[in-house]
């Protein structure tokens, strides 16, 4: 799909169909799926195909590197080896089970082919797991542990499938092997991601321009994983490592108007990246379903039975991996044993996606040194388990989180913790104005003193004040009315000449941020 009216066609059908996902409260991908399935039957739609070099290096490290910025670092150290556990531990094993099934059912497809299967359909997706767990309230814990492993089990699976698919020549795979190519790859990965980290930090603190920001922002992922690529180390690992260390450090580096529009930025990039790549992947699975040699009855087979062992397996390893840890007395003493429906729900949030289908991609044509290994086959099931996770998973895991009672109101806790630094932040603020003040006028120094009052006065209303309306709402809805008069005006004094559009554009940027200021304390 080569024509720009076409790529406006894919685009302008996501973002409907993400609106309707929304309105229908169903999770978006989903929704995408099911209507490039549809759009593929309609006479005329042009066919898509995503190229595996497209989708690794074009839209799986700004996805990553997105998610890796907004991850808490502090949580994410505390919570290292249970996401360890789960991104490399219940990857690898997970590669060799499914492997040894889809061997066991049809002999003929070597065993490393089977292995690669099993790492293309191991690691659950980001985006679906973690968008469902922040929406329905889930543990603070536990969505930074589905978090975590999203972040890290790319590398593992996508390193495994290059291994599998090297070793089919050879027709020898072995899991030791794997193993330690996967830690020297990993480990080139986090080298490649620091520096570039670093490099990108040195820019930003000496760039002033938000724009230059943004550009920095957007292409760090892109060189990253280029010259990860280059020097054959896990490009997944890099980018989620130089994520991690600028999401730490943003606060130091960037201008609030860089940060407020860099955020704006990438929310609307990862949007529409992630609606038309599960777009297109609904627009091919009419031609995978059709281009299968395989019997129809070794086909379901081999895709219930590859769905079925991932959904088991994940709740054998997952339970285990929760308990029989803390059984270790350091462990016991420093964590609190949670109950079983913690680790039920993050057995349940196995949903598949976009690694899923970029791996299934990278799979060679058959002929040459590469045996025969029903290479449509594969396709087919990695783009069946991305349904099915979605379909059955996707749709099922609030209703089933809601019924086991693991979710978790933060909201007084949140208002509490901000109020008291908020107090002290307040202190530190007068403290500023007083060695400041100079010979300020005073009418000045007491404004900005009431300005630090009310700020604290807000922090600490959220904490429930049962009143039909606080001060702090009244001042929003009251402020938000003088706002909409004020822009009303430089409009109306902008069409009849007496202004000029640059005069209206600086005023209704500041009318703009002081209003968006107000939103975020009523949200």
């Amino acid at each position: 799909m080569s024509s720009i009216v076409d790529v406006v066609v894919l685009v302008a059908i996501s973002v409907i169909g993400a609106a309707l996902a929304r309105r229908l409260g169903f999770v978006a991908p989903l929704v995408l799926l099911v209507a490039g399935l549809g759009l593929s039957y309609v006479p005329g739609f042009p066919e898509a195909e995503l190229e595996p070099e497209l989708v690794l290096i074009g839209i799986l490290p700004p996805l990553l590197y997105v998610a890796a910025l907004q991850t808490s670092v502090p949580a994410f150290r505390r919570a290292i080896r249970p996401i360890l556990l789960l991104a490399v531990g219940l990857v690898l094993v997970t590669a060799f089970v499914v492997g040894a099934v889809v061997h066991m059912l049809v002999p003929d497809i070597p065993f490393a082919a089977c292995v690669a299967l099993g790492a293309i359909v191991a690691p659950p997706d980001a985006v679906s797991a973690t968008a469902i767990a922040r929406s329905i309230g889930l543990p603070r814990r536990v969505v930074t542990i589905l978090e975590g492993e999203s972040l890290l089990n790319d590398a593992t699976a996508l390193v495994l499938v290059r291994i599998s698919v090297a070793a089919l020549s050879a027709g020898v795979v072995g899991f030791w092997p794997i193993a330690g190519e996967v830690a020297l790859k990993a480990g080139g990965g986090v080298l490649i991601g620091l520096l570039g980290a670093f490099v990108a930090a040195k820019l930003h603190r000496k760039i002033v321009d938000p724009l230059l920001d943004d550009a920095v922002s957007l292409l760090t992922p892109f060189v990253v994983v280029i010259v990860a690529e280059e020097l054959h180390s896990s490009s997944v690992v890099a980018v989620v490592i130089a994520g991690l260390y600028l999401g730490h450090r943003i606060p130091y580096l960037l201008s609030p108007t860089s940060r407020l529009q860099m955020d704006a930025v990438w929310k609307l990039v990862t949007f529409l990246l992630e609606g038309v790549v599960f777009l297109l992947v609904g627009l091919q699975l009419r031609h995978i379903g059709e281009s299968i040699e395989t019997d129809v009855g070794t086909t379901v087979t081999v895709t219930v039975a590859v769905f079925a062992t991932l959904v088991v397996l994940r709740f054998v390893w997952m339970y285990p991996a929760t308990y029989l840890v803390r059984l270790v007395p350091r462990i016991r003493q420093r964590e609190e044993r949670p109950p079983i429906s913690v680790p039920t729900v993050l057995a349940w949030a196995g949903m598949r996606g976009v690694v899923t289908l970029a791996a299934a991609q990278t799979l060679p044509p058959e002929g040459g040194k590469v045996p025969e290994y029903h290479r449509d086959l594969f396709i087919f099931v990695a783009f069946a388990v991305i349904v099915l996770t979605l379909l059955i998973q996707g749709t099922t895991l609030p209703w089933i989180a809601v019924k086991l009672g693991v979710r978790q109101d933060t909201s007084t806790e949140d208002a509490l913790a901000e109020a008291g630094v908020q107090h002290q932040a307040g202190r530190a603020a007068l403290a500023a104005l007083e060695e400041n003040a100079g010979d300020a006028p005073s009418e000045v120094v007491d404004r900005l003193r009431s300005l630090v009052g009310s700020r604290g006065n807000n922090a600490w209303e959220r904490l429930g004040n049962q009143q039909a309306e606080t001060p702090s709402a009244a001042y929003g809805r009251l402020r938000r009315e003088m706002i909409s008069a004020e822009r009303h005006v430089f409009k109306i004094a902008r069409n009849e000449g007496r202004i000029p559009e640059e005069v209206l554009t600086r005023a209704q940027r500041e009318l703009d941020l002081e209003e968006s200021q107000l939103q975020r304390s009523d949200d």
